[in-house]
């Protein structure tokens, strides 16, 4: 029953963020202790951030509520499987599941399609659709030293 309401609000999040023109059809919430925490929906296109996709929305929403950078005990409800970039958001954040109603073939026949970046991913560095090359200043790993010898960090 609370797997069902939770899924039917994220997919109803996702479906009035396409009838309001606010972006994609994609919504998501946070869930802790049978509660919700936060929502998100997918806000690319009106707020012209590429990363605003409702994942990432949502875990956002929620570490500010539970004032914490790790969502342990937490699970997400999404509209559609995530992108890499929110599997990517998903994992740092470390909720203990993921449910999800489309797939992501189901996006890709829609236009939303992220095989690509996938295929990218699996490539050597050096044949990327994007060039990424390595560039080191002096001290260019001055951050991560000074990270590794400081005795006053919080790990994640």
């Amino acid at each position: 029953m609370a797997k069902d309401f939770f899924m039917k609000k994220a997919v109803t999040i996702a479906t009035e963020n396409v009838e309001t023109n606010s972006g994609g059809p994609f919504g998501a919430i946070v869930v802790k202790d049978g509660k919700i925490i936060s929502e998100g929906r997918n806000q690319v296109t009106a707020t012209n951030d590429p990363t605003a996709h409702a994942e990432v929305q949502a875990i956002r929403a929620a570490c500010k509520v539970l004032n914490t950078f790790q969502l342990t005990d937490c699970e997400i409800y999404t509209s559609c499987e995530p992108c890499p970039m929110c599997i990517g958001a998903i994992y740092w954040a470390r909720p203990k599941a993921v449910y999800y109603a489309c797939t992501k073939n189901d996006a890709a026949q829609i236009g939303f399609d992220d095989q690509f970046i996938y295929e990218e991913l699996a490539l050597p560095v050096e044949k990327r659709g994007i060039k990424m090359i390595q560039f080191c200043p002096d001290n260019y790993d001055l951050p991560f030293r000074t990270w590794k010898n400081s005795t006053n960090k919080t790990e994640y």
